[in-house]
């Protein structure tokens, strides 16, 4: 039987003045959606698709409280928090979902 893994998320725009903090159970089938812009919302509004960080749960409830930590940082942190795990900005989905 397969562990459930949850995953905490930083999607920014083209341009990376756009930051989106999300959670999910399924990351690529997530992705894809704020890609094709399914959900009308802050992301599709934005054109903010293009992932710049994630983290990886086995725990729900430590995934959930890890997001509202990143949301209740300021945007200084969440650009220090990309900058040290991707420093290129790289879109990391193909990596990922591929």
């Amino acid at each position: 039987m397969s562990k459930e893994k949850y995953y905490v998320y930083i999607l920014c725009n083209k341009n990376g003045n756009v930051l989106y903090t999300g959670m999910t159970d399924n990351i690529c089938r997530r992705l894809l959606e704020h890609k094709l812009k399914v959900n009308l919302g802050f992301t599709s509004k934005y054109n903010v698709d293009k992932l710049v960080y994630f983290e990886e749960f086995d725990n729900y409830e430590e995934s959930v409280n890890r997001e509202k930590q990143i949301k209740a940082g300021s945007r200084k942190k969440k650009l220090e928090l990309v900058k040290r795990f991707n420093p290129s900005w790289h879109d990391l989905y193909s990596e990922l979902c591929s």
